[in-house]
């Protein structure tokens, strides 16, 4: 196993460090292996919500590339999706998890948000009750540069969120770095509204692995350690969560003090 550089505690939040985003894959597809393993021992099923978004690709493939875990026993979700997308949009993060992970693992289910469902609040309804039939096992989550968690922008999370599934108004932060990390071709084309898993619902996981590589996280993830937990940047309440763990390489440690 390829271990951590660097273990240590912000508050209740467990942060790992290693040399390379590659090192950090690994490891975290190996930790999450063994996991899944242990609850599948200890019950028949598991749930497990998933993040899309480029922070995933390398993990999600060290994992399925491990083997050993008996994904027929698997239900997964996913943490958000745009209004008003189909299911074949290039950007659409129902096609992201159907290539990425759905073909290629054969989960026993894999709940999907219908981001062109006719009705979109009867669809937060539909998702919320899906989500709420089991508890969920693990929580996978990338942090977004503006400190989104799943599509909790700033100026729309709420720690204290009764609800479980919302539609939202993406900030303009989050819709360009859609453009700049190729999932639209200009902030016009990237939808203004967006569905999204709240804040309390991914607290409430059991276990939650949060992966933050690459230089562009640097300065989000130096505000979530080092400033205060607030809104402001809505991944700080992940320190108040021991079920927690963030996974960074170098280049995105490198503000930290």
């Amino acid at each position: 196993m390829l271990a951590a550089t660097k273990l240590f505690r912000v508050d209740d939040l467990l942060v790992q460090i290693y040399n390379s985003e590659a090192e950090m894959a690994q490891d975290v597809a190996q930790i999450t292996q063994k996991y899944l393993q242990q609850v599948l021992q200890q019950q028949d099923t598991a749930a497990v919500l998933l993040a899309t978004g480029n922070s995933q690709l390398k993990f999600l493939d060290a994992l399925i590339a491990l083997g050993g875990v008996d994904w027929s026993r698997i239900t997964l979700f996913h943490l958000d999706e745009y209004l008003g997308v189909t299911a074949d949009h290039p950007a659409s993060f129902r096609r992201y998890m159907r290539e990425r992970v759905e073909k290629r693992v054969c989960p026993q289910q894999f709940h999907y948000i219908e981001g062109d469902a006719l009705e979109p609040v009867a669809e937060c309804d539909r998702y919320t009750k899906l989500l709420q039939a089991q508890p969920i096992d693990l929580c996978c989550l990338g942090v977004g540069e503006n400190g989104h968690l799943a599509f909790n922008d700033p100026a729309v999370a709420n720690f204290q969120d009764p609800y479980s599934v919302k539609l939202v108004k993406l900030d303009t932060a989050n819709r360009q770095q859609q453009v700049n990390t190729g999932h639209f071709p200009n902030i016009d084309s990237v939808p203004q509204y967006a569905f999204t898993v709240t804040l309390p619902l991914i607290c409430a996981a059991k276990k939650i692995i949060c992966l933050a590589p690459e230089t562009r996280k640097a300065q989000v993830v130096k505000e979530m350690l080092q400033g205060s937990i607030s809104t402001n940047c809505p991944a700080s309440i992940l320190r108040q969560q021991l079920s927690a763990t963030l996974f960074l390489d170098v280049n995105s440690a490198s503000l930290l003090s």
